[in-house]
């Protein structure tokens, strides 16, 4: 039999804004997340990845993670996903298609989030917790951005005949719409002019 999965990206596809800023902002205020993101500015131009590790490093290090989840669980309820998007997920679900998301938000709130839309899978990125149940801010597996998406999708995939629709707004999605079936570019949780359910 043939699987059909549609894979979404979150911020910007799903949403109509980033959420990882807003979260640090809810635990931390705006002006501790402004003076953590300063130094950085030189090395988020040239690697996105090393700059949001360095930036949850000055945020989370030494948090208790039970902290960082329920603040997590707290925003989750904040999140917006938009009506566009909330119909085409309702559409692939009446097709039979399995949905899941890949981002590279923090679990700490997206598994929340995903639970509430009624997502069963989702593949994001994860910080590291100490022995004694602290943040370290380190990202653990690496930030599910760009290639790293595409790897664990693929993983997720496994063998077998899959059609695969994947959705996604930003460079950071270019590998995992390149191993779909249909590719489906979006903007601030609007779907491209060019799609139709059928």
């Amino acid at each position: 039999m043939t699987r059909t999965v549609a894979a979404f990206d979150f911020d910007g596809t799903l949403t109509r804004r980033d959420t990882l800023l807003p979260f640090l902002a809810s635990m931390v205020g705006w002006r501790r997340v402004a003076q953590a993101l300063g130094p950085e500015a030189v090395t988020l131009a040239r690697d996105r990845d090393v700059a949001k590790e360095r930036l949850l490093v000055r945020l989370l290090n030494g948090l208790p993670n039970a902290e960082v989840r329920g603040a997590g669980t707290a925003f989750a309820t904040t999140v917006r996903i938009s009506p566009e998007m909330q119909s085409r997920l309702a559409w692939h679900r009446r097709e039979g298609h399995e949905v899941v998301i890949v981002s590279a938000s923090l679990d700490a709130y997206l598994l929340d989030v995903a639970e509430r839309i009624g997502v069963e899978h989702t593949l994001c990125t994860s910080v590291e917790v100490d022995a004694t149940g602290k943040c370290t801010g380190r990202l653990l597996g690496g930030n599910c951005r760009g290639p790293e998406k595409a790897k664990r999708l693929r993983t997720h995939l496994g063998d077998g005949d899959i059609v695969l629709w994947a959705y996604g707004d930003s460079a950071g999605d270019r590998e995992m719409l390149a191993l779909a079936d249909h590719p489906v570019r979006t903007k601030r949780g609007r779907l491209s002019a060019s799609v139709v359910d059928s």
